[in-house]
């Protein structure tokens, strides 16, 4: 590795300041080592983690009680007997082997590793240990940004012990008091900033320690594929292929201005500055959330018109669990939007501002079924969801505001009955 860099100071009476470390914790195959700690006799076997409890789950338990780990492995059920709509969470690395992935269909899956064993997901087991993960995380680096349930970003430039070795001896101390106090292992990566510290910590997984220092950009980043920079999604990884730009290096190669004609000023910037591990953005403690949103996938495909009361009651209940969201969480917003996927997995989303923003799920069921109106609904839907935006942390001054204007939230309860459209 390269020697420790440091930026001087033109005033020798400052010291210098040490060298930015970000470090991105990734929690290895999080869902399945959860499920692994209940389930012992199951490491090292193929094992996909999706869906929910279903009949042969709680006939599992109703046979073998609470103790999980006497459970034979024979009397799991298979992956390859499952049948619905329901998609991978995520997979052991033993499953991974044979193709099977996150956000896979598992019909699709089963095609692939019909011997997996299929489990289904507990988001309270989940939440649980995310919550216990963080906490000691943060008690070692308190400058931390929570990213979702299994990864966040860890700020260790000026944390005693965080500039030793590049950020690993830090990264050590972390990894073995998750792993002591959860019995899970995490992968960590060092970088100048989040965005190759993201990259950095897929590259020893599972439980591995990627440092990457300023010098090591065109070894370890730029052979990599567009796709590994956080940001470049599938449409735009195609576009670049189409275009002849392959690898992030290809990416930093490319002229800006030939990428500004091709994905805007906005992204075309965004995309050549990235490509050269260029990422000022700080680790935020506190973010406010943009939305909040419900949805749901139906067992079977269902239709406008001979499905409505089905639909209906199905959108209510969308509008209540998102208005209650909202008022546990102390937010009104003011734009409602709606989403649909259809049988053929085309998807539609239509928006309606509000005046004033809003937690009354009859406010919300209302602007929701205008959305409605003006989607197309000549086919059968396999997805509906609700969204709230443009969201406002309530304050006095604004209750008092919407309590002229709009019921109180607790006085309200919308009727399934009151149809699919408004």
């Amino acid at each position: 590795m390269p020697p420790q860099q440091t930026t001087s100071s033109p005033d020798s009476t400052h010291p210098a300041r040490p060298t930015r470390r970000i470090a991105h914790l990734d929690m290895d195959a999080f869902y399945a080592s959860v499920e692994l700690l209940r389930y012992p006799q199951l490491k090292g076997l193929p094992v996909v983690i999706g869906g929910g409890r279903r009949q042969a789950d709680d006939a599992l338990r109703q046979t073998y009680g609470q103790d999980l780990s006497q459970i034979p492995v024979a009397a799991f059920p298979l992956l390859k007997d499952y049948a619905g709509r329901g998609v991978i969470t995520t997979a052991t690395y033993a499953a991974r082997q044979f193709g099977v992935g996150s956000a896979m269909g598992l019909m699709k899956a089963a095609k692939l590793c019909p011997q997996a064993i299929l489990l289904p997901v507990d988001f309270e087991e989940i939440r649980r240990y995310s919550r216990q993960f963080k906490a000691i995380a943060q008690d070692i680096v308190p400058l931390m940004e929570d990213r979702g349930v299994d990864e966040i970003y860890l700020d260790f430039t000026e944390v005693p012990g965080g500039q030793r070795e590049g950020g690993r001896v830090l990264a050590r101390l972390i990894q073995k008091a998750v792993l002591d106090a959860t019995g899970l292992t995490c992968s960590v990566g060092v970088a100048p900033n989040k965005l190759i510290a993201k990259m950095a910590s897929e590259f020893n997984k599972p439980n591995g320690i990627s440092i990457v220092g300023p010098d090591d950009l065109q070894t370890l980043i730029w052979p990599l594929p567009c796709r590994k920079i956080n940001g470049i999604g599938p449409k735009a990884g195609e576009k670049l292929t189409a275009l002849g730009i392959h690898t992030i290096g290809d990416l930093a190669a490319a002229d800006p201005q030939w990428l500004v004609a091709h994905f805007g000023k906005s992204t075309g910037a965004w995309m050549h500055a990235s490509a050269h591990g260029r990422d000022d953005r700080p680790v935020v403690t506190e973010s406010e959330p943009v939305s909040m949103s419900r949805e749901t996938t139906f067992d079977r495909d269902l239709h406008a018109v001979h499905d409505r009361a089905e639909l209906g009651a199905v959108f209510t209940r969308l509008c209540e669990q998102v208005a209650a969201d909202l008022q546990r969480k102390g937010y009104v917003g003011k734009t409602i939007g709606i989403k649909l996927r259809y049988d053929d997995f085309k998807a539609a989303t239509r928006d309606h501002t509000l005046t004033l923003p809003t937690a009354d799920a009859k406010a919300i069921r209302h602007a929701a079924g205008q959305c409605l109106k003006r989607a197309p609904l000549d086919k059968r839907l396999r997805l509906l969801g609700v969204r709230v935006g443009s969201l406002v942390k309530v304050n006095l001054e604004l209750d008092a505001v919407l309590a002229q204007v709009a019921p109180a939230p607790a006085a309200m309860h919308l009727e399934a009955q009151t149809g699919w459209l408004f």
